[in-house]
């Protein structure tokens, strides 16, 4: 069974960095597709990133266009994502997402992604 693990959530000043990370337990990292969402207080959860497995062919929001990477370690079975510049209205709770179907792409909504974490809550103060 595939399990997911967040953590580097916090508190960052507006202009500042944050790393994302996520433990993915299971026996094919290397062929999962992976994404990040995000869900802030009265929203919906809404797609941040994702990066498929097969040609590391990326997909990103445009909130975080040329803010946000993606990446991964198959050695570490991890995931991660990078934040820069971040904003107030960045601040939401992140969710890692892991598809263990090979759904076709896009990989950009939830119903790609079969399996979750918990979350980490990122707040990026004014």
């Amino acid at each position: 069974q595939v399990q997911l693990a967040e953590s580097g959530g916090g508190l960052v000043q507006t202009g500042g960095s944050l790393r994302l990370s996520c433990a993915v337990s299971g026996p094919a990292f290397s062929r999962y597709n992976l994404g990040w969402f995000r869900q802030s207080p009265g929203k919906k959860r809404e797609f941040v990133m994702s990066l498929g497995w097969k040609r590391g062919f990326k997909y990103n929001a445009p909130f975080g266009r040329d803010r946000f990477t993606i990446s991964k370690d198959n050695a570490k079975n991890m995931v991660y994502l990078q934040m820069n510049q971040m904003k107030p209205e960045d601040t939401a709770v992140y969710f890692c997402a892991v598809d263990t179907k090979d759904q076709p792409p896009p990989q950009t909504t939830e119903n790609k992604f079969d399996v979750w974490g918990q979350g980490t809550q990122v707040t990026v103060s004014a």
